[in-house]
């Protein structure tokens, strides 16, 4: 019989009126790989960061290998063996991958740090566990794919006992999954303790042992794995059957939308983006898929006026925004949900009300001259809070309080309200539950259907599939492919996102 590495006894945490955990009980073996599963503000967060020492709990207990501890910090957590890879990145933008990753635990040639020791550790860390990043790169030029796996190194190097993975394959490619599901099974064969937090049944169902579900702060299932379905933890989460097979008829293009000609971002030998062209027409969907770091990122910064591009054209709705910021972008009829919902997304320190409010803070009714109509805010908030299942105790907290799962439906209910002719969603449906997913799809094909042009970035093949009815496949900077979605399955698509055209036609 399996040693029980991590319990906790009646966990409770309140904030205000809000019971985010009600007497939570969770046992997890040594050499476990268990899941934490639940919707948006099931808990799941809270009781992370309580086991992690970033609270504490109002009431219970936490036991490691039977003995009672009491955490103080995550810095006491780290000391008792506990790390953890957070949702939203806690890194030091500033400084290198090298300083990020061993900071505070640095290496030390007698009084003097060990700078070449430290890159050496961590170079030779991430080539063991196949993250492979350049140490000595500065973190605030990565994306965020590689950021998260700078989060990922961190807690590796910490050598922990107990590692929590909180969301952690959300901005992984594929490959990049299947690599961190290697580290995982090289972890359970050292005999030491995942904590899997997801909102991803097949990752569950293809990596853990055991599943314990929250709904509303409290336990409602603890099963082993391969003693469940995914339609039974989906029923434990929500308290109903949801429906992931996304219905949509036929779509019916109508004008060109946005036309975008030979755009090209990065002056070197081999541009990020290069020489692309393609349109969107009203009433489309358009997916573009793609491995992580061929362009993507570039594109979406330069159509949406976050990034000059470095020639060629961007026309929408029939004017040219190619050298102009993100307002006049706005102006000409788009609507954006950036990848990034922390930093780009939404203003943390601010209200729910004041995010839900951005882009609409000058038009009545909610502006009076120079000032807003206090009544007409809050009204529109709780109205999409309630509409989008935002979890929250009221329209005046900060969104940074929220989870991340929470923060995207912040996000999401913003732009999707918005009548602009142009959508553009990059991972819209990242980190939010099973329950939002079926609501946003659904959303996505209804704002399709209305004549709206949308433009879907997604990591999620299944999804890039579910919704598209054309398919641009990005590889180096370029359109390799324009598929209709028909023709389309993820084995042609992998093929033609390595690189391989002549196999994938």
């Amino acid at each position: 019989m399996q040693m029980v590495e991590l319990e906790t006894a009646g966990i409770v945490k309140r904030f205000g009126t809000l019971v985010a955990n009600d007497g939570i009980d969770l046992s997890v073996a040594r050499g476990e790989v268990h899941a934490v599963m639940g919707e948006n503000g099931a808990g799941k967060s809270t009781l992370m960061s309580i086991l992690y020492g970033m609270q504490a709990p109002d009431e219970g207990s936490i036991l490691l290998r039977g003995q009672e501890v009491r955490f103080r910090s995550a810095v006491d957590a780290i000391d008792h063996g506990m790390g953890m890879v957070h949702q939203a990145f806690k890194l030091f933008n500033s400084l290198t991958v090298w300083e990020n990753v061993v900071y505070g635990r640095e290496p030390r040639r007698g009084p003097a740090l060990d700078r070449r020791a430290a890159i050496a550790q961590v170079a030779a860390l991430a080539e063991r566990f196949r993250l492979s990043v350049d140490p000595t790169a500065r973190v605030g030029d990565l994306s965020v794919g590689v950021r998260q796996r700078v989060e990922i190194l961190k807690a590796l190097y910490r050598d922990a006992r107990i590692l929590i993975l909180d969301e952690p394959t959300a901005v992984l490619t594929p490959q990049e999954r299947d690599g961190l599901f290697d580290v995982i099974r090289t972890l359970k064969a050292d005999q030491r303790t995942i904590l899997f937090v997801t909102h991803k049944l097949h990752e569950v169902m293809a990596i853990t042992d055991s599943v314990t579900v929250l709904r509303q702060g409290r336990v409602t299932e603890r099963i082993a794995t391969r003693d469940t379905t995914p339609a039974e933890i989906i029923r434990a989460m929500t308290g109903r059957v949801v429906n992931l097979t996304v219905d949509r008829k036929p779509a019916t293009p109508g004008a060109a939308v946005l036309d975008v000609q030979a755009l090209t971002v990065g002056t070197g030998a081999k541009p990020v983006v290069d020489d692309l062209s393609f349109r969107l027409h009203a009433g489309e969907i358009v997916g573009i898929a793609g491995v992580a770091g061929n362009g993507q990122t570039e594109l979406i910064e330069a159509l949406t006026g976050l990034r000059r591009p470095d020639g060629g054209r961007v026309t929408l709705s029939g004017r040219d925004v190619t050298e102009t910021d993100v307002e006049a972008h706005r102006a000409a009829g788009l609507a954006y949900v950036p990848e990034d919902r922390a930093v780009t997304g939404t203003a943390r320190a601010a209200s729910a009300a004041d995010n839900l409010l951005m882009g609409y803070q000058r038009k009545a009714p909610f502006a009076e001259g120079l000032r807003l109509n206090a009544k007409a805010v809050a009204e529109h908030a709780r109205r999409l809070i309630g509409r989008f299942g935002v979890k929250i105790a009221d329209e005046t907290v900060p969104v940074g309080t929220l989870s991340g799962g929470n923060l995207q439906k912040v996000v999401i209910a913003r732009e999707l309200t918005h009548q602009a002719p142009l959508l553009i969603a990059e991972q819209p449906t990242r980190g939010v539950d099973v329950g939002a997913i079926e609501f946003i799809h659904a959303e996505l094909v209804a704002e399709r259907d209305r004549g709206r042009a949308i433009l879907l970035v997604s990591a999620e093949l299944s999804e890039i599939l579910a919704l598209s009815d054309r398919i641009l496949v990005m590889y180096e900077g370029r359109i390799l492919a324009d598929i209709p979605a028909g023709a389309a399955d993820e084995d042609r698509l992998g093929l033609l996102m390595a690189g391989r055209t002549g196999q994938a036609a």
